[in-house]
């Protein structure tokens, strides 16, 4: 039995920690307790190392993962990893009219607990989850198909970040409100009205998450946390085929609830059966009050009409715009720009898709370019990016899904191919399905191009949609994040007026927009504590991850009035 963690000891820890992170949001400055580099874990800074955490990792597999939650009637799993091992871990399947009841149960002591202890319980969670991010690693690669690397990073400390962040919010949020206030109202020569009002934060009910295949922890723990840090009990439901990331971080939480005092069904998990298709049935429970997802369009939409007893928060998907008119670092915006549409095969949710460029070529430092060099110069620096298979492995991961390949074999098909796509083996692993991104050349004033283009194709795939004037393609911009929705926007220019013309419509159309990226920071990249992944103002989520917005809706402030 673990010992017991203090109120005392657990505020005393943390509140460093957390008053370093509500200053980051304050500020926005760069600012991050997580480290990014492998070798900063280890035995002597309390966390496994490389080898330990693969070696725990390795113990996992085949294995089942007990989480002694109530109404189990079931083990279930069939995780295949896109790598091309069977992960063979079992989970509990939950009979949900006996764990709702359960999970409710402890929320009074959690509601009565106040901001600052479920901050500094959450902000425990996030230290043992940190604790073991080497096994973390290995968890998101083997679920999502990210290269090891890049798992480490944005499966491990970027996901915690956000998750604190998140904690942060929820904290700033409930505490806006004072606990108590003495009340006198001047009533001329007879006693002043006198009362005593207290207020306190009440959780909206139970939170759902509904996880996503590529990002498991990195999407699932803004909604996870901003949730449990508002009072709210949280059900987690895994994406099928990404459930052990997810299943680790609810064991996590219940030892950490149960060490400080509280019931550890404040956090479950609903794993299911192949086929079972439990979201939906969960979403529309009266028990259920919060739901965060992210994935599909359909999903979300159905989502936002049917589960009509909830809070829904979606991040579903848009097509991602860069605009192209000028640059005055040729060889920087064409590096940058293959970074971005190769990451991780191109599964994010923030990689563009479509890169317009004006037919009648571009302004560069390196002389005008014609469209058609521009995208000749953009294959050749994918290819250049690319060649070196290992290179290549570590930078594309694995193909997540059937579908994704899918799209990347259609693709083709739509246009002229500036970027063939080709096949890459993994040493590693022969099992994985990798390909390189390919680049179909469009013309944008063409109706059956539209069709290509004004519709997501999720992966490896960027269409070189060509316009006949700035003015086209930012009108293009426009209707393509009002219509279709946007998580990013792009643009190189080095004209003023132009970029005026570009961050306006951005504005009015409530989209988030990077300029004249050729460094080391790319579009599909976002900082917690800094930068806002998504907007909740366009029809690519209706939340931001994450603002104040994000947490302000999990809980209500109840008052109590007494005379004086």
């Amino acid at each position: 039995m673990a010992a017991e963690l203090t109120a005392h000891d657990l505020i005393a820890r943390h509140r460093p920690t957390l008053d370093q992170a509500l200053e980051a949001i304050r500020t926005r400055a760069y600012w991050s307790p997580h480290p990014e580099h492998p070798k900063a874990y280890g035995e002597e800074h309390g966390s496994l190392d490389a080898a330990a955490g693969k070696a725990a990792f390795d113990a996992l597999l085949g294995g089942r993962l007990d989480l002694d939650q109530p109404g189990t009637d079931d083990w279930v799993g069939g995780e295949v990893s896109p790598y091309g091992i069977e992960l063979g871990v079992t989970y509990p399947h939950a009979d949900l009219d006996v764990l709702l009841p359960a999970m409710k149960a402890g929320q009074r002591a959690w509601r009565d607990a106040g901001p600052q202890l479920r901050a500094a319980v959450c902000v425990e969670i996030l230290k043992r989850i940190s604790d073991r991010t080497h096994e973390f690693a290995h968890a998101v690669m083997h679920t999502s198909g990210q290269a090891f690397m890049m798992a480490f990073q944005a499966g491990g400390p970027h996901a915690q970040d956000r998750g604190l962040e998140a904690v942060a919010y929820a904290y700033a949020e409930q505490t806006r409100t004072p606990e108590a206030a003495e009340w006198s109202k001047p009533q001329g020569k007879r006693d002043p009205l006198a009362l005593t009002k207290e207020f306190t934060p009440v959780p909206r009910g139970i939170g759902l998450v509904i996880g996503c295949n590529t990002f498991p922890t990195w999407n699932g723990y803004p909604g996870l946390f901003a949730s449990l840090a508002t009072g709210n009990a949280v059900l987690v439901k895994p994406h099928p085929r990404a459930v052990l990331p997810l299943a680790l971080t609810v064991q996590i939480a219940r030892q950490v609830l149960t060490e400080a005092g509280f019931d550890a069904n404040l956090v479950a998990l609903a794993a299911e059966r192949p086929g079972e298709g439990i979201a939906k049935t969960l979403a529309t429970r009266p028990e259920i009050r919060i739901i965060d997802y992210t994935g599909s369009t359909s999903f979300g939409d159905w989502l936002e009409a049917h589960a009509r007893q909830a809070q829904v928060y979606t991040e579903k998907a848009g097509v991602n715009t860069v605009i192209v008119h000028s640059t005055d670092n040729y060889k920087g915006m064409l590096a940058n720009l293959a970074f971005s549409l190769s990451l991780y095969s191109g599964q994010m949710c923030t990689t563009p898709q479509n890169l317009l460029i004006p037919r009648d070529g571009i302004h560069t430092d390196a002389g005008p370019k014609s469209y058609d060099e521009v995208v000749a110069d953009l294959a050749q620096a994918m290819d250049g990016l690319l060649g070196d298979d290992a290179r290549a492995n570590a930078l594309l991961g694995a193909i997540v899904n059937p579908d994704v390949k899918a799209r990347l074999e259609a693709a083709a098909g739509l246009g002229e191919v500036a970027l063939a796509s080709r096949e890459i083996t993994n040493p590693d692993f022969p099992d994985a399905v990798v390909r390189t991104p390919v680049i179909v050349k469009l013309d944008g004033a063409k109706p059956d191009a539209e069709a290509a283009y004004m519709s997501e194709c999720f992966g490896p795939v960027s269409f070189a949609v060509a316009v006949d004037s700035l003015t086209d393609a930012v009108e293009l911009l426009r209707r393509t994040v009002r219509e279709k929705g946007a998580m990013t926007v792009g643009a190189y220019t080095t004209d003023s007026e132009a970029a005026q013309q570009i961050e306006e419509v951005c504005l009015e159309e409530a989209a988030q927009l990077s300029f004249n990226l050729t460094g080391g920071v790319y579009v599909n990249q976002t900082a917690a504590f800094s930068d806002f992944h998504g907007s909740g103002g366009n029809p690519a989520a209706n939340a931001a991850l994450t603002d104040g917005a994000f947490v302000a809706n999990r809980f209500r402030v109840v008052e109590v009035r007494r005379e004086a």
